[in-house]
């Protein structure tokens, strides 16, 4: 019994296990089943995504290359450019360089022929220098033979000649010496002459010479002429007037010939001792500004002269001129005072005549104005001031009468014999005009300019009545030798082409200046 329910037990052990296998692998078929369709949903869910993110990255990795495309395009089309440009230069500079080198190899071509013409032409010169050198030698050979002498003898005759004539020279220059020391030793003979051009014509000689100038005590004689002369030498290169500092008590003597400059320095010495800062760059200074107001005050004279006589419209250089005229004389005679002279007779004689007034005494006002002419000019005086009246657009009659007052030129019109007339009466009245005077004037004008007609003369002054010329020179242009030949060339051209009673000293200044401003 045992046995069989053990096998009966093992039986149903048996037939439980298979329906529980059974039981078992039915519901894990239905597990896997549902699995797998679980599993195919997340795939296609998986699917469906990965497809979504796969167009995604495409569509922006496509965009990613077009911007790449395109950046790299610009960049391409900016090279090509830019080589593009690189050739251009480069063919430009080709041209150029090739341009440069065809002129180059033209120029060695016509250097390389000029050269031969030199060459050729100094062949010839050396071929005629050595003809000539033959030719003078023939020469000297034949003049040996003509002169009976040899070419050291005819030297040695010439060395001779230029002693002699150089001993002559030293003769002349001995006795012009010996004739100056007894000038200077002769005091009493200038004595006498000095009294007598006092008592004969004083007022000629205050006016037409000598300016005095008062000063309240002669301490401020030692402050004009300055430190070992500066001072004064300075006043006298700057104004061309000699400074005579003597003994005459309160007073200093300015001498000259042109009274504007003589009015410039009596001015400028005004200024200086009423400042009391007296030093060369000062009196500089105080003569360019004294001259602008002279220039202004010499209009003014114009202005108030036209007024004074009833004569309108006068152009502005004929107004100057007319200015210019106080500090002129003709003959000794003052000049504006002669010309108002004139002008007044002129409307005199024309208001009898029944002519024009006005201009009459327009064209005896204006007939002297060429005396007072800034240029200097070869023309007579006449002449000199028709040709300003005509560019000044002055009436044709009163034109006419300025150039033919001393029969220059034919007189066209009724005004011009008046003028002529007039200027005579005025000049003739007696002590009106002193001949002397002005040839005295005109040698002296000609000594300056004879002197600044040589180059490198910055100024020029006929002091001490025409016994000296002083001549600034400009030290730039002039060494110290050059000086002293430029002393003796005017010396002598002096002594050759100018007539003047004793001697005339000749004195060069040459002065280098440095100057700079602190800032």
């Amino acid at each position: 019994m045992e046995p069989i329910s053990i096998i009966l037990g093992l039986a149903g052990l048996a037939v439980g296990g298979v329906l529980t296998f059974v039981v078992t692998r039915k519901n894990n078929n239905g597990i896997v089943e549902a699995a797998e369709e679980k599993a195919k949903a997340i795939v296609k869910e998986a699917e469906a995504k990965g497809e979504l993110y796969l167009k995604d990255k495409t569509m922006e990795a496509k965009d990613r290359f077009y911007q790449m495309k395109t950046e790299h395009e610009k960049h391409i089309t900016e090279k090509d450019k830019a080589i593009l440009a690189a050739d251009n230069r480069i063919k430009q500079k080709e041209t150029t360089l090739n341009q440069q080198l065809e002129q180059s190899k033209r120029k060695q071509t016509e250097v390389e022929a000029i050269q031969t013409n030199l060459n050729s032409q100094l062949e010839i010169v050396n071929r005629r220098k050595e003809e000539l050198e033959k030719a003078h030698q023939k020469q000297v050979h034949a003049l040996e033979k003509i002169a009976g002498l040899s070419a050291e003898d005819a030297k040695a005759q010439l060395v001779e000649a230029l002693k002699a004539e150089a001993k002559t020279e030293a003769m002349s220059f001995i006795k012009d010496t010996i004739d100056e020391a007894k000038l200077t030793a002769n005091k009493e003979a200038k004595r006498i002459v000095i009294q007598t051009i006092q008592r004969v014509a004083t007022e000629h000689a205050i006016e037409n010479a000598v300016t005095v100038f008062h000063i309240d005590n002669d301490e401020v004689k030692g402050r004009v002429i300055g430190r070992e002369g500066r001072n004064i030498r300075a006043l006298e290169a700057a104004t061309g007037i000699e400074i005579i500092v003597d003994d005459t008590p309160e007073a200093i003597i300015l001498s000259g010939f042109d009274p504007v400059r003589r009015e410039l320095a009596r001015l400028a010495l005004h200024q200086l001792v009423s400042d009391g800062r007296i030093h060369p760059a000062r009196i500089e200074e105080v003569v360019t500004k004294v001259r602008r107001q002279l220039d202004e005050e010499i209009i003014e004279i114009g202005k108030r002269t036209a007024i004074d006589l009833g004569i309108h419209g006068l152009a502005p250089e004929l107004i100057r001129m007319v200015g210019r005229m106080r500090y002129r004389s003709s003959y000794g005679q003052n000049l504006l005072q002669h010309s108002r002279e004139v002008a007044n007779l002129c409307a005199l004689m024309a208001a009898e005549l029944g002519l024009n007034v006005k201009l009459a005494k327009r064209a005896g006002l204006l007939h002297d104005i060429g005396k007072v002419a800034e240029e200097d000019t070869e023309l007579p005086h006449a002449i000199a001031g028709m040709k300003m009246a005509e560019r000044s657009k002055e009436n044709a009659e009163v034109v006419n009468a300025i150039g033919a007052h001393h029969d220059e030129i034919e007189m066209t019109s009724m005004i011009s014999p008046i003028v002529q007339v007039c200027d005579a009466i005025s000049g003739a009245r007696p002590g009106a005009r002193r001949e002397i005077v002005e040839q005295y004037m005109k040698r002296l004008k000609e000594m300056e300019n004879l002197a600044q007609g040589y180059k490198g003369v910055e100024k020029a002054f006929a002091i001490q009545a025409g016994r000296e010329l002083r001549v600034i020179v400009e030290s730039e242009k002039l060494d110290d030798k050059a000086t002293e030949q430029l002393a003796f060339d005017i010396a002598n051209r002096i002594q050759t082409e100018m007539t003047y009673p004793g001697q005339v000293k000749v004195t060069v200044i040459r002065e280098t200046r440095a100057v700079n401003y602190a800032k």
